[in-house]
């Protein structure tokens, strides 16, 4: 199997739909699909990932109404629902 032969999830990040492969967190998600900033600070900065495993919690978004979630830790699956600060303000 090729990679372009491998499953892919799709899961819509802000009302775009984005296709990413099995394993992908919905951090490398948005690093993937372009998407810069998943939440603000409560002085309005922009945040990203930072650690990538779960400590700084800069990586907050909503998945699936669920807010403060992850995205670091959260594995992509298919039709999942993911807010950014660009859908919904997180401070």
């Amino acid at each position: 199997m090729t990679d372009t032969d491998a499953a892919r999830i799709r899961l819509t990040v802000d009302g775009r739909s984005i296709e990413v492969k099995p394993g992908t967190t919905v951090a490398a998600a948005l690093a993937i699909a372009g998407i810069r900033g998943s939440r603000l600070s409560v002085k309005g900065e922009p945040r990203d990932a930072l650690c990538g495993m779960g400590v700084c919690q800069e990586c907050r978004v909503t998945i699936d109404g669920r807010a403060h979630a992850l995205a670091c830790q959260t594995l992509c699956r298919d039709g999942q629902r993911v807010q950014t600060r660009n859908g919904t303000v997180h401070a």
